[in-house]
């Protein structure tokens, strides 16, 4: 008789096999042993040219760098990376997080608060863009630790040259400084300090170790194959975990290249130089992406085959015009595109299986700093579009105390999970309970294992007679339109009156509003006429206590994160 698995129990008999790593130092010199002389990064000079380095001169580099940090008493110390993404980047938290314990921080963060996570964390020396240091170093009066060294990238007049402290630790290592071997790592001890800038205001140090990395690492390499032949291009900001273990760290392991975004303005430049295969996105970018193609198509397809209203004619176009639209696609994003992988929020599923049947397969996961970071992902194997996917490899989540329609907080467990949170004992005890991390995201789970994210616990907007409502499914109804750009939903209360409204900020998409209206620009009157009759359809879609009671314009798009989640505080929250 044969067995009546789970999708979710189909996979564990499908994982792909991996070679176990517990720590960053033991995956470096594996990898440059085993892709000694294969390309481990596509760079460009300074005068644009394309050029490589191979596994062994990345070893070296990271070697050398360890070298400099040791001679300078850094070992076992916390030392910080700064800046966009860049070789010199990934070089210096390698060597950071062997020598001592990395602490990346964000560059978009004010620098009040860079030099505030500096205090917090003692960093002895922090290595980034001349930029960054910069604006530290004319605030120094605030930094606790004015012997701070700091490593400049870019500028060749400072003392403190990247390349000049590469060199001299090159040469103390071939004179016999070979310190940097010798390191031993505990890989259960806090090696990364992350300070997290979440979509709830106030920001946690989360503490993580190498095996929490390297188990995630080895977990996605289970459920999706990286090739040796891969190049990953690297769009989001490496100090966030997603885009550090997946667009770096994975790559790293697997053999794969690495090329690096010059700036959100010349993704399609760079994806036509360097021909990426693999990219890490948010659901934002992807729908960027997504609209340019439909708009694209409506503009070059036949006339009989257009479509209004920014809608995809891809579907019902015949066999041979499908297969010649997907190369031009195909040919639009560098010629080898093969996979997008899509987290840090809720993907469209159309886009999801608009991109899917143009060939170019579309993964979204579900993970969380704390988590380093992934949870839940789509594979190689099994994929649901409007779902972030099924438990990866030794991780295993479930829902604490759902309520009628199977909706709780999500909590997970596994060797992923962080340490804690830094100096503070009660927020982790409060979080991670008999070995269960709780996420303080609200979700389901089907029969399969597929997890659903409905919204975050603090987000919930609970109404007089008990009834909670989700703001990111109000929101994704009405980003759902293509005359709508971003929405925030709110649950506001009025004077005299202790029932919760529901409210919508709404920031319409000013240029597909003027398509639609053939052209003409749209008055405040026209622009508001056609968000009301928006919310109005969204409105015959829910029951009635979900109902979007007023709403609101917004001139200005949302304040985000770096993941390009719109903050849930601040300005954002102003009505």
């Amino acid at each position: 008789m044969k067995e009546n698995l789970t999708i979710a129990e189909q996979l564990k008999k499908k994982y792909h096999k991996t070679e176990e790593v517990t720590n960053f130092k033991q995956m470096l010199y594996r990898s440059a042993n085993i892709y000694r002389s294969r390309t481990a990064f596509k760079l460009k000079d300074k005068n644009g040219n394309i050029y490589s380095i191979n596994y062994e001169q990345f070893k070296n580099d990271v070697i050398y760098l360890g070298t400099s940090l040791i001679e300078n008493g850094f070992l076992n110390k916390r030392i910080a990376v700064i800046g966009k993404n860049s070789y010199k980047w990934c070089v210096s938290y390698l060597a950071a997080s062997i020598v001592g314990i990395v602490v990346p921080i964000d560059k978009e963060l004010h620098t009040n608060d860079v030099i505030n996570f500096m205090n917090v964390s003692k960093t002895v020396c922090i290595l980034g863009d001349t930029k960054s240091l910069t604006s530290i170093l004319e605030n120094k009066s605030i930094l606790e630790n004015k012997e701070t060294l700091f490593v400049d990238f870019e500028n060749d007049k400072s003392e403190n040259f990247f390349d000049i402290l590469l060199e001299s630790g090159k040469d103390l290592y071939l004179k016999g400084k070979t310190d940097f071997d010798n390191i031993e790592i505990n890989p259960d001890e806090l090696r990364i300090l992350l300070f997290t800038s979440g979509t709830t205001g106030s920001a946690k140090g989360v503490c993580l170790s190498q095996r929490n990395i390297c188990s995630n690492i080895l977990s996605i390499y289970g459920i999706v194959k990286v090739r040796r032949s891969d190049l990953f291009f690297s769009v989001l900001p490496l100090h966030h975990t997603y885009e550090c273990t997946i667009g770096f760290l994975l790559p790293i392991y697997s053999g794969a290249s690495i090329t690096h975004c010059e700036g959100l303005r010349y993704i399609a430049k760079n994806m036509k130089e360097f021909h990426p295969s693999v990219i890490l996105c948010v659901p934002l970018l992807l729908e960027n992406v997504h609209k340019n193609i439909v708009k694209n198509m409506n503009k070059t397809l036949p006339s009989k085959y257009r479509k209004e209203n920014n809608e995809n004619p891809f579907n019902s176009l015949p066999f041979i015009l499908k297969k010649i639209v997907r190369n031009k696609v195909k040919n639009t994003l560098g010629g080898r595109l093969r996979v997008f992988i899509v987290g840090a929020a809720a993907a469209n599923p159309d886009v999801v299986a608009d991109f899917r049947a143009l060939n170019l397969n579309t993964l979204q996961g579900y993970g969380l700093t704390e988590c380093s970071p992934l949870v839940a992902g789509n594979t190689d194997f099994f994929q649901k579009d409007d779902s972030c996917g099924l438990p990866i490899p030794n991780v295993e989540y479930k829902i604490e105390s759902p309520n009628s329609e199977g909706v709780g907080e999500i909590i997970v467990k596994g060797p992923n999970v962080m340490l804690g949170y830094y100096e503070d004992e009660e927020k982790t005890n409060q979080t991670i309970i008999d070995g269960w991390f709780h996420t303080g995201d609200l979700g389901k789970i089907d029969e399969n294992g597929y997890l659903y994210i409905t919204g975050r616990c603090k987000s919930v907007i609970v109404t007089k007679n008990g009834k909670n409502i989700y703001p990111e499914e109000l929101e994704y109804y009405l980003n759902d339109s293509p005359l709508i750009s971003e929405s925030l939903v709110l649950g506001i209360n009025k004077e005299n009156d202790d029932e919760t409204y529901i409210n919508a900020q709404i920031y319409p998409d000013i240029q597909a509003i003027t398509d639609y209206l053939k052209g003409s620009v749209p008055t405040k009157e026209e622009i508001w006429k056609i968000v009301s009759d928006i919310v109005a359809s969204v409105n015959k879609k829910l029951p009635n206590y979900k109902h979007i009671k007023s709403f609101g314009i917004r001139e200005e798009e949302f304040e985000k994160t770096t993941t390009k989640k719109i903050k849930r505080y601040g300005n954002n929250m102003k009505i």
